[in-house]
């Protein structure tokens, strides 16, 4: 815990592992938005790189967990069937980490913020781009650039995941199998691009590691509870709860 101490208060690391939690048990119940709460949700008070530092480890454990349940029949269909778009995130994942620590804080609060408020607004709105066939390849070729580029400097490459399968008309029921691959081979893409820039370090990766433990708390009574909810409606209030902290990360890089 010593260790975990010389980088966070107790208290915000308490604060840390509750925000963590409930990603964890959204990501279980609805399938995403786990990095997307702990950055909006931990960014009220912990400065943008620790947040950054922080989710990359459950990222990962917790994307395996979900490629596990998917099952690896569906995942190889997955890899062979969206291989393009994957091999983009993931290299463009490696590469934007770089650059995170040279962005000044308070314009990583806005980088941070304006992705969220975006992508979730765009969700809400239920606004899903139709792809012609013969555009299939360059669309591919532009979302797997986007996303990994967002994901290498935020940490999240799930909402524009999400709209990309949409726009391929992909249907709901591999959409989860689809979403663990990516997320899954794009998370490990992270976890070697933050060792490499920095970001997770000596000092950061046992704050990661701690907050492991309550996102997957969160996922497993998020499988476990998940079908009580109205998923429509809980994700809804969801997508509105994360515009609002994703606001308040725009307004505290503005403001200072």
């Amino acid at each position: 815990m010593s260790y975990i101490f010389s980088v966070i208060t107790p208290e915000l690391f308490a604060f840390a592992c509750l925000v963590t939690l409930l990603g964890g048990f959204v990501k279980g119940a609805v399938g995403f938005a786990m990095p997307l709460i702990m950055i909006s949700g931990m960014g009220i008070a912990i400065a943008p790189e620790l947040i950054i530092a922080g989710i990359v480890l459950p990222i990962v454990v917790s994307n395996v967990w979900q490629v596990g349940r998917a099952g690896m029949g569906q995942a190889r269909e997955a890899v062979i069937e969206h291989w393009r778009y994957i091999v983009l995130v993931c290299v463009m994942i490696l590469v934007s980490a770089q650059f995170l620590r040279l962005i000044p804080t308070d314009t990583l609060f806005i980088v941070l913020g304006v992705p969220v408020v975006a992508l979730c607004l765009i969700q809400i709105a239920g606004w899903r781009p139709i792809i012609p066939a013969h555009l299939r390849r360059a669309f591919e070729w532009a979302a797997g650039i986007f996303s990994g580029i967002l994901g290498g400097l935020t940490g999240t490459w799930g909402p524009p995941t999400v709209l990309y399968l949409l726009a391929l008309g992909t249907p709901r029921d591999r959409q989860m199998s689809v979403q663990g691959v990516i997320y899954g081979l794009g998370s490990v893409m992270l976890f070697m691009g933050h060792v490499q820039s920095g970001v997770l370090n000596a000092q950061t990766w046992p704050f990661s590691a701690a907050l492991v433990v309550p996102g997957l708390l969160g996922m497993w009574l998020g499988f476990k509870l998940g079908d009580r909810f109205d998923p429509d409606r809980f994700r809804k209030v969801t997508l509105w709860v994360l515009v609002i902290a994703g606001a308040n990360l725009i307004r505290r890089g503005v403001m200072g």
